[in-house]
């Protein structure tokens, strides 16, 4: 029987950093009113990279630290809800710079909880023994759907990629998994898009950026994910560590309290980068790898929380 496991990762993020007190100068806003409420400090912004191009460079990452060539890569998804366009997909572009001639390619979009939607998708892929590696990559450039006059949406994102390379394993590495939506409540935490043809009627004026109820969205997470995560753990076991979708600090305080487990366990770097959507878990994947805090030795059990827009919300225990 075939198995997939995570056998490498890899993070980008744009050089520009802007902090909170560089919000301040541009909006009615504080480092202490940002910072109290959510534990971000600082973000990283594109300057003149698109998602596309922050995900080819965590591919080109991937492979280079695997010592594979492009052209054994069977599939490249990508996790996005902000796309260079429409058509052709994030994925396709990746596929198209990396010469991965021989991978099929397409984005997901599911928001926060993108990532683990697709790594959960890439897993059936693998074991179903049709496909042996291929990437899963969470890219966002967020910074070009916000309305930089709203303090209350601005300040929370940040752009930035991450991924990982699943390959086949000979054992289980994907314990157990949680995959869930209510789109009743979609309208919590999204943007909208005008028809526009002369065949429409005429509509209103629509709102293009990311609006959120923030309180609502804090207790959907509060209540609904964290009965989710209970669920998994019943299945599955209590990780080692868990690595939650980075949207607010006080979220990973609340959790840990109502799941019952050590704080110290939820692994956290929103403060540097904000809200980076299907990015977040990716990245701080990587970053604990590259700490030395996450082994990728296969000796290790972890969590993968996402929850988002949709509403979305994912949840993967893996051994890694």
């Amino acid at each position: 029987m075939t198995f997939a496991k995570i056998s490498q990762v890899a993070h980008y993020v744009p050089q520009q950093v802007v902090s909170n007190d560089d919000l301040a100068k541009i909006m009615d806003t504080s480092d202490e009113w940002i910072s109290s409420r959510t534990g971000i400090r600082e973000r990283h912004i594109s300057v003149n990279e698109n998602t596309s191009d922050l995900a080819i460079k965590v591919a080109w990452q991937l492979l280079e630290k695997s010592h594979l060539a492009p052209e054994e890569l069977d599939f490249i998804l990508v996790a996005t809800m902000s796309p260079d366009s429409m058509m052709p997909s994030t994925a396709a572009r990746v596929q198209g710079a990396l010469g991965a001639t021989n991978a099929f390619a397409f984005d997901l979009s599911a928001a926060c909880s993108g990532f683990v939607f697709a790594l959960a998708t890439a897993e059936k892929l693998i074991r179903s023994g049709a496909y042996g590696k291929g990437l899963v990559i969470g890219a966002e450039v967020l910074s070009k759907q916000l309305d930089w006059s709203d303090r209350s949406t601005a300040v929370l994102f940040g752009d930035g990629a991450g991924g990982v390379l699943l390959e086949k394993a000979s054992t289980p590495h994907f314990l157990a998994e949680s995959l869930n939506t209510d789109g009743s409540k979609g309208g919590l935490l999204g943007g909208d898009t005008k028809v526009c043809s002369p065949f429409s009627e005429e509509q209103e004026e629509v709102n293009p950026f990311i609006q959120m109820d923030g309180r609502a969205i804090f207790d959907f997470t509060i209540r609904t994910v964290s009965k989710s995560i209970l669920a998994i753990m019943e299945e599955a076991g209590e990780p080692d560590y868990f690595l939650l979708h980075q949207a607010n600090e006080r979220i990973l305080d609340k959790m840990a309290k109502k799941i019952g487990v050590s704080r110290d366990k939820f692994l956290a770097n929103m403060q540097h980068y904000g809200n980076t959507s299907a990015a977040s878990i990716p990245i701080l994947l990587s970053e604990n790898v590259a700490n030395g805090t996450l082994k990728l030795d296969g000796s290790q059990k972890i969590l993968l929380s996402g929850f988002g827009g949709g509403l979305t919300w994912g949840n993967l225990i893996v051994r890694i």
